[in-house]
Formats: C-alpha cells, sequence, structure tokens
C-alpha cells in the first residue's frame, strides 16, 4: 500500500454522532414469493419510516442498491411518490449501504438534507435460487472458468491457510457459532443443528471451502431512517448515533490484491476508530459481512480484534459463539440469518438493534458496535462504529 495513502485520507473528519439511526426494519426475510424487489425494499422502507415516528414525507433522500435495477433510486422515489432532494443508487457490492451511512451523515451534518432512507430488497431465493447479480469475472479471469464469487474467496482461504496454518476446522467453528446465535433469532431462515463434524463432512465446492462455509440463498429486505440526531432524540425509539464511517476501495478482481490474506479493511477499520474515538477494544459488539466463513477470519484481524494470522485461534473454542469473549454476528449473519444477495445493511441493522436492546439475541449493556460491510470479491470494504446516545 502506499505510504501516503493513509496520510491523504487522515486529513478527512466525520461528524462523529451527528446523525443517529432514528427507525429500521427488515421485512421477508427468508422467503417472499410473489414480490418483486422493489416491493420489498418498500415494504421494509415504509416500516422503518414508521418505526421512526415519521411518515414518508418527511424523507427527503433516499438510498438503495438492488439486484435488477440499475436506476433504482430513480425507481424507488416514483413507487414511493416522493420527490428526494437527493438519491444515490451507488453500487459497491454489500458494503454499499455502509457508504450510504457515510454520505447521507455527512449530507444531514451539512444541512443538505435532513432525513435519509437507505433500503435494500431481494428476491433471489423465490425468483430463481441463486445469487442473482450482473457482476461476474472480468476478461482477464474469465477464461480460467472457476466459480464466481466463490473461488475469490476460496484463494484468500487457500493463501490463508499456507501462511498462517489455518485449518477447514477454524473455518467450522465460524459456521457453528453463526448457527448458534441463529437458533434463537426467529427471523434467522437457518436453525437446524451444526457441528464442527458436520461442517468438515460438508461437500467440497471450491477447495478449501465447503457447503458449510458458504452464505444462504434467501429473499428479505432491510431500511434504516438516518437523521440529525437531535432530531432522532424526539422520535419514540433509542436515536444510534453514528460514531464513525470509513470505505477504502483497492481493487475489483480479487487477482489484482497485492496480499490477498489482507482486505482494505485494514484501512477503513482504523479510519473509522479514528473518527468515533475509539478501537477495537471499545466495540461491545461485532457485525461482519460473513460471504463466507474465511471472510470472520479476514475481517476480525484487519479490524484490529486480533493480529493478522491468528483469526483461527480466536475464534477456537466457541469464542465468537454465545456466551464467548467477542460477540459476533448475533443474528447469525450470512451464513445462517439470511443472505439475501448483498447483507451489508443487515449488519448495520442487527448493529443497531444491539445498542437499541430489542435484537433477538439482545446482550446486556450494549454501549457501542461495529458493522463492517464487504464488496465485490473482497474489493470494496467500509466500516461503520455505531453507539447509543451517551456515547455522543
Amino acid at each position: 500500500m502506499p505510504s501516503n495513502r493513509w496520510g491523504r485520507h487522515e486529513r478527512g473528519r466525520f461528524p462523529r454522532g451527528r446523525a443517529a439511526i432514528a427507525g429500521l426494519a427488515t421485512w421477508g426475510m427468508g422467503e417472499a414469493p410473489g414480490h418483486t424487489t422493489m416491493e420489498i425494499a418498500a415494504q421494509a422502507g415504509l416500516r422503518a419510516v414508521a418505526d421512526a415516528g415519521m411518515t414518508i414525507a418527511d424523507v427527503d433522500a433516499l438510498f438503495i442498491c438492488l439486484p435488477d435495477d440499475i436506476f433504482a433510486g430513480l425507481s424507488f422515489a416514483e413507487y414511493l411518490g416522493i420527490d428526494p432532494r437527493f438519491t444515490d443508487n451507488n453500487r459497491t457490492g454489500g458494503s454499499s449501504f455502509m457508504s450510504h451511512v457515510i454520505t447521507a451523515s455527512l449530507a444531514i451534518a451539512a444541512g443538505h438534507i435532513e432525513t435519509a432512507l437507505i433500503a435494500y430488497g431481494s428476491n433471489q431465493r423465490s425468483a430463481g435460487g441463486k445469487l442473482s447479480t450482473p457482476v461476474t469475472w472480468n476478461q482477464w479471469d474469465a477464461p480460467y472458468r472457476a466459480l464466481f464469487p466463490a473461488s475469490a474467496y476460496a484463494l484468500a482461504a487457500s493463501r490463508h491457510f499456507h501462511e498462517y496454518g489455518t485449518t477447514r476446522t477454524h473455518l467450522a467453528e465460524v459456521a457453528v457459532a453463526a448457527r448458534q446465535w441463529a437458533q434463537t433469532n426467529p427471523e434467522a431462515f437457518a436453525k437446524d443443528p451444526l457441528t464442527i463434524e458436520d461442517c468438515l463432512a460438508s461437500r467440497m465446492i471450491t477447495t478449501p471451502l465447503a457447503k458449510s462455509d458458504f452464505c444462504l440463498v434467501t429473499d428479505g429486505g432491510g431500511a434504516i431512517v438516518l437523521t440529525a440526531t437531535d432530531r432522532a432524540r424526539d422520535c419514540p425509539r433509542a436515536p444510534v448515533p453514528v460514531l464513525g464511517g470509513a470505505a477504502a476501495t483497492w481493487y475489483n478482481s480479487v487477482a489484482q490484491s497485492r496480499d490477498i490474506t489482507t482486505t482494505a479493511a485494514a484501512e477503513s477499520g482504523p479510519r473509522a476508530y479514528r473518527m468515533a474515538g475509539l478501537g477495537p477494544n471499545d466495540i461491545d459488539v461485532v457485525q461482519i459481512y460473513d460471504a463466507f466463513t474465511i471472510n470472520t477470519l479476514l475481517f476480525l484481524e484487519d479490524l484490529g480484534f486480533c493480529a493478522k494470522g491468528e483469526g483461527g485461534d480466536f475464534v477456537s473454542g466457541g469464542a465468537i459463539a454465545p456466551g464467548g469473549r467477542l460477540a459476533v454476528n448475533t443474528n447469525g449473519g450470512g451464513l445462517s440469518c439470511g443472505h439475501p444477495g448483498m447483507y451489508g445493511l443487515f449488519a448495520l441493522i442487527e448493529a443497531a438493534r444491539q445498542i437499541r436492546g430489542d435484537a433477538a439475541n439482545a446482550l446486556p449493556n450494549v454501549a457501542t458496535a461495529l458493522a463492517h460491510g464487504n464488496g465485490g470479491t473482497l474489493s470494496s470494504q467500509a466500516t461503520i462504529v455505531l453507539g447509543s446516545i451517551d456515547t455522543v
């Protein structure tokens, strides 16, 4: 990484605590047959607005990213029947929604907008039963006919195994922990018992990743309402201020990675911490985009919860499962709760729910939460640090 890269970003300042999540909702989690992606996003969006004690007329900015509509922002405004003063359907994959939070927070603090609705919806399970995305390998990678995007993550896992002695048992620890959280979450799609032995016997798909290392294919929608923290204090739900947020993109094709075992989370995480005035030891609960089990190890390392290469040992023995030393993906994550194509917004929702105290697996006294999004094939990373109103 160029040495001046960090310095360039150090000049930026984030409006710490100036914007807050005032409302949130999910809809159609698991299966929502007969509904379009827009209908699912809108149902979640309208419920999030109601959760904030607002009406859709209070929303003056829309942020959305749909799998099947490159003009989703325009379509969303039309569907809701509003005329937003700002619309953004930037797409960096599953990290898009963290980037939306950053943009909306800056715009709210600047007075450019007042209330943003950030939404997503997918019907990929009921519409086809497989990942719905127009993205695939580029022209140079495509001739190798690897699985997209799974083989990209398998490359990272293989190198992590080689460099650090990580094993399939370490990956299984991640899958089992996610399932244990999901088993007590009514919203979760996969609740069947899962053991380390089950994972090791799971069908190999792209070495070294087996079926148990893959996220689910589900339908689902989610939405959050972001507004000025002072205004959110008057809303019926406890406000969840945004303390820090940062994004970083290092490449598109994983073949262009300079070090495939280190992701841009190693940049976005520290910058988000500095904006929040916190460090990894100050975070009470962590929500990570776990499209594959290797993601959790890579991001726990890159976000500073353990040293590079120690992710496998860090998660061993149920350390990130219920009752472990660090609560990670407390809804079951993309591996066991739901993965409607892009999971980032659901990590944000679960992080906010933990701070509000209304998560299915609510932990006591959560004052800070980290939500991390991953886009592309470990390409784009974005980190958001949320806090309770007392942390502002």
